[in-house]
């Protein structure tokens, strides 16, 4: 599933990533947006984007999709016809049927599940013209160990956003104002990241499913909304602050060292190293699975090289997201 999520992007950056034009077509080094670097579309409403590291539903994202065009918008809008807007929504989606005097509940469809939105009235209608993009760094995850939960920061590994396919629809509430909200959908957990939780969203890893999911209904859903398997997917374990939705800013994605977790290194080493790890989970029945150093070298008191980890149960293998820093013992 996917309920937590980081979203810093400006509106070129949003745009770029769901392959939008822009006023400046290149990214600036640093990842941000240059002087005079906005999106090339219509835009809406997108003042009520608040950019956060801990987004949770009821929050307004900048959401891409293709439609008839606004008769005017914030930025380059205007043009009649169809095509690309970006509009700000709010996350968790309120069907259009309704009631106009129920209160919303962003909570209860933040999420949709790509094998079931053909039998469900909520998605079944949205899926011919009501599909969108959402854009975000990043995403949370928890994986539970009995009582306690550890939540995980997942990301690309060079940091590109991460684009969600998802669907929207509009609700009119008492006062007669149109809101628009949408539906993440997830899918079945990578092989990669099934040790974590069942389910994850429907990532679109590279332009042509972008342009698949929002552009061409000829498209197998099931093709469109398979799990990522990309190796450059990577993760890492935060703070469990980041459970409180008023928590927010960077300290929401600062890694947790392995010394924090508990982990212990037993002096300088190469490859083959072995180190001690802590019960982190359930890793396929290894309450304690043996840990190595695959590659590259680490040593007491010093910080993880480009190294990759190998852990190893009796279930099979499992691989370490990205080098975590490890700090020296108190």
């Amino acid at each position: 599933m996917c309920g937590r999520a980081r979203c810093t992007l400006s509106p070129a950056q949003a745009a770029r990533a769901f392959g939008f034009p822009t006023t400046t077509t290149t990214a600036s080094p640093a990842g941000g947006g240059g002087c005079g670097d906005a999106p090339a579309v219509p835009t809406l409403h997108l003042d009520r984007f608040r950019p956060s590291y801990n987004v949770s539903p009821g929050v307004c994202l900048p959401v891409g999709t293709v439609r008839a065009r606004p008769a005017g918008g914030d930025g380059a809008g205007g043009a009649e016809g169809e095509g690309p807007v970006i509009q700000c929504m709010k996350w968790g989606l309120v069907p259009s049927f309704t009631g106009k005097t129920e209160k919303p509940d962003h909570f209860r469809m933040f999420n949709a599940r790509s094998e079931s939105v053909k039998e469900k009235s909520s998605f079944q209608r949205l899926i011919p013209k009501n599909r969108c993009l959402v854009a975000v760094e990043g995403f949370y995850e928890w994986k539970k160990d009995g009582s306690k939960k550890q939540p995980y920061y997942i990301h690309f590994q060079d940091n590109r956003p991460l684009v969600f396919a998802a669907l929207y629809d509009t609700w009119k509430n008492s006062e007669g104002e149109s809101i628009r909200t949408f539906t993440i959908l997830t899918t079945r957990a990578s092989t990669s990241l099934k040790w974590l939780h069942d389910r994850m969203p429907v990532i679109l890893g590279d332009k042509d499913s972008v342009n698949a999911w929002l552009c061409d209904a000829s498209v197998k859903l099931e093709e469109i909304t398979a799990p990522y398997e990309g190796a450059d997917l990577v993760w890492y374990p935060v703070t469990s602050a980041v459970g409180k939705t008023s928590f927010d800013g960077p300290e929401c994605i600062k890694e947790l060292s392995w010394h924090h977790l508990g982990v212990q290194s037993a002096g300088e080493g190469r490859q083959g190293h072995s180190l001690n790890l802590p019960d982190l989970g359930d890793l396929g029945g290894a309450t304690r699975p043996s840990c190595r150093l695959e590659s590259g070298e680490f040593r007491r008191h010093d910080r993880w090289r480009s190294c990759k980890l190998q852990i190893q149960s009796t279930a099979g293998r499992f691989h370490c997201c990205r080098p975590l820093p490890l700090d020296p013992p108190p």
